[in-house]
């Protein structure tokens, strides 16, 4: 499939076409003079301040992350000593078969 124009449109756009694609004339060579490319000893001290700047952007910001906790969830309510309810229900299991046994001693 191709794209044909009428011949009313066709002149306009081919013109166009050929004005917008020209090359500039001797006078003007789009800001591309005699000093073009070339940089001075202020821009290249003004890279350098930035780029110290940027090292002590990204020193700062990971000390920054550093103190960022891993989660920002709620900790669960946790009890810090359900280990010793346990030892207690371990030692209460322990006793009572021995208090069982001296109650069946003393049945019999």
């Amino acid at each position: 499939m191709s794209l044909t124009l009428p011949a009313g449109v066709a002149l306009p756009v081919t013109a166009s076409a050929l004005v917008l694609t020209q090359q500039p004339g001797n006078g003007d060579n789009g800001g591309q003079g005699e000093d073009f490319g070339k940089s001075s000893p202020v821009g290249f001290l003004v890279l350098i301040l930035f780029l110290i700047a940027v090292a002590f952007l990204v020193r700062s910001m990971t000390k920054h992350l550093k103190r960022v906790p891993a989660s920002f969830d709620e900790p669960a309510a946790e009890e810090p000593a359900p280990a010793e309810p346990e030892k207690k229900a371990d030692a209460e299991v322990a006793e009572k078969p021995a208090s069982d046994s001296t109650a069946t001693t003393k049945a019999d």
